[in-house]
């Protein structure tokens, strides 16, 4: 007996032990299995396999048949390519020797000019196709560009650009009028701001404000508030969502440090809603509207276009349906849900996305829109978890102040935008948004469908991207189509095409008139000639063939 008492207190210890853990290790599990099984949900896998991406190029000769294009298609699209170069040296001379003279001093332009194609492509792309940066005049739904180039404008201006440039030009110059007699003075509040903290909180339907210099500001304070008050650490976003480039939100590749307490879970997942419900340590969940377009997937850029499985998922019912279950169980666990609109902010509705799903937020984030074009971020939210400081602890506080916080000229431009955005007449632009931009793409579709061209265009509302039917390595070349029939893009090709809302059904048609037309060029110039059989994993097989033999030098 004496032997064995040590032996059953060491069982009981240990199974006391593995009691304790179990609760974790079952926790641990949930929380993996809501995350999403792409590396979207998986920042530190993303990370990893980032570090192990070799880099490679292709010569002249591979570049044009990386797909095994025979070589009648390979110097189709070789005599199509330079065809295209030739046009864009003719049409943008001054365009592209400003842009190549400032992009050795500009990192950013370093950046985009370098990942507007899938890298491998990347360096005959920027020799032989070298877009413009600049332009210098706007106008109505067009944008005129240092060579005297009018494009119709699809960039949206990142989605600031709602009503248009006119709009915004008005409340920009209206805007430094009013703003004059006070000047530059930072600190002191110009009147104006009362009447808009008046109409954020009736738009928003929150209770008060606080102005930042940026979205990403906006969307940093919100969550450090989240913390500050439910005395919680954990953030939950979404794979895929952007949320600006600060640490918190950009867990994966991107950020040089991968941040220890955020958790990316999938959208749309009963499994996500297990882990809110279940665990007692998060604080906020963000969510970005936008990601219905794409729920799980990033932003759609061109480089990362390897192949035809870009898609677009809308469904309004169901989103809508998922932020109501979101909503529920967010107030049962007292977690702090927040809609980032720094995007989508007064597109979809007057009232934003908190109108337009019917769901309401605890706090929102909004951005440069509402300031007439002019660098700004706004918290709307609940008294309570708007407060930085407790009255019983005087020490403990949640510190956040900006120089430029209230600039008297943004926040003139603000009230001139916002007394707009209250005209009845103003808001009947709103009527019937959701029909007219459907339309609009259901009609591109079928002209894209009947002139048997793989591509079409999924929306929300007036927020549009562009996704491929048939198996490619080089529908990234589109965009250079588009450009050359006088569309103007952003530095993501076609993943993102943002319309302004005052285009006419004229314009959209002289739109879509020029999208076929470089659609129908594109095609005849081979590039989406493909073997029988070809899919969209065997490219990127062939990718990741390609790949190893760099990697091991074979």
């Amino acid at each position: 007996m004496e032997t064995s008492l040590p032996i059953l207190s060491l069982s009981a210890a240990a199974l006391a032990g593995a009691a304790a853990a179990f609760p974790k290790i079952q926790a641990r599990i949930a929380l993996s299995r809501a995350k999403h099984r792409s590396l979207t949900g998986h920042s530190k896998m993303s990370k990893m396999v980032a570090r192990m991406v070799p880099h490679y190029e292709f010569d002249i000769d591979d570049f044009f048949r990386s797909d095994g294009a025979p070589k009648d298609v390979a110097m189709q699209r070789q005599d199509g390519f330079f065809r295209l170069a030739g046009l864009y040296g003719d049409r943008y001379p001054k365009g592209r020797a400003l842009t190549a003279e400032v992009t050795e001093r500009i990192s950013d332009l370093q950046f985009t000019e370098t990942y507007r194609v899938p890298f491998q492509y990347s360096r005959l792309v920027r020799e032989h196709l070298g877009t413009s940066a600049f332009v210098e005049a706007s106008s109505g739904v067009t944008v005129t560009d240092v060579d005297g180039n009018v494009f119709y404008d699809l960039t949206g201006s990142y989605g600031v650009n709602i009503f248009g440039n006119d709009f915004y030009k008005e409340c920009i110059a209206e805007g430094e009028k009013r703003a004059h007699a006070l000047g530059p003075v930072l600190g002191p509040y110009h009147p104006v701001i009362a009447d808009n903290v008046k109409r954020l909180c009736e738009l928003s339907g929150l209770d008060e404000v606080s102005f930042h210099m940026s979205g990403t500001e906006a969307v940093m304070q919100a969550v450090r508030l989240a913390r500050y008050h439910t005395k919680r650490k954990r953030l939950v976003r979404f794979a895929g969502a952007y949320h600006g480039w600060w640490g918190d939100v950009q867990p994966g590749v991107g950020n040089p440090v991968s941040p220890h307490e955020t958790f990316t879970l999938a959208d749309m997942s009963e499994k996500t809603l297990h882990v809110l419900r279940t665990r007692n340590d998060i604080a906020c969940v963000l969510v970005n509207p936008l990601q219905a377009l794409h729920p799980n997937s990033n932003a759609p850029g061109d480089s990362a276009l390897v192949d035809s499985s870009r898609s677009s998922k809308y469904d309004r019912a169901a989103y809508t349906e998922w932020l109501k279950k979101l909503r529920e169980v967010c107030t049962e666990r007292g977690i702090v849900l927040i809609f980032d609109e720094v995007f989508v902010g007064f597109r979809l509705a007057a009232g934003g996305a908190q109108e337009y799903f019917g769901v309401k937020a605890d706090m929102a984030t909004y951005g440069k829109s509402l300031a007439g074009g002019l660098p700004v971020g706004v918290v709307c939210g609940r008294k309570d978890l708007m407060r930085r400081f407790r009255d019983d602890r005087p020490a403990d506080i949640c510190f956040a102040r900006g120089t430029f916080n209230s600039h008297p000229y943004v926040m003139t431009a603000m009230d001139e935008f916002l007394s707009r955005l209250a005209s009845p007449n103003f808001r009947s632009i709103y009527n019937g948004l959701d029909e007219t931009w459907n339309g609009r793409a259901k009609a591109l579709n079928d002209r894209l469908k009947a002139a048997g061209l793989p591509v079409r265009v999924g929306n929300i509302s007036s927020i549009w991207t562009v996704y491929y039917t048939e198996p490619s390595r080089y529908n990234w070349m589109l965009q250079y189509y588009l450009r050359a029939e006088g569309l103007a893009l952003s530095w993501v090709g076609t993943g993102r095409l943002i319309f302004t809302l005052n285009y006419t059904d004229a314009d959209f048609a002289e739109v879509s008139d020029r999208f076929v037309a470089a659609a129908e060029k594109m095609k005849r110039d081979g590039w989406w000639w493909h073997k029988a059989g070809l899919t969209n994993k065997n490219i990127k097989r062939q990718i990741l063939k390609e790949m190893v033999a760099v990697r091991f030098g074979r």
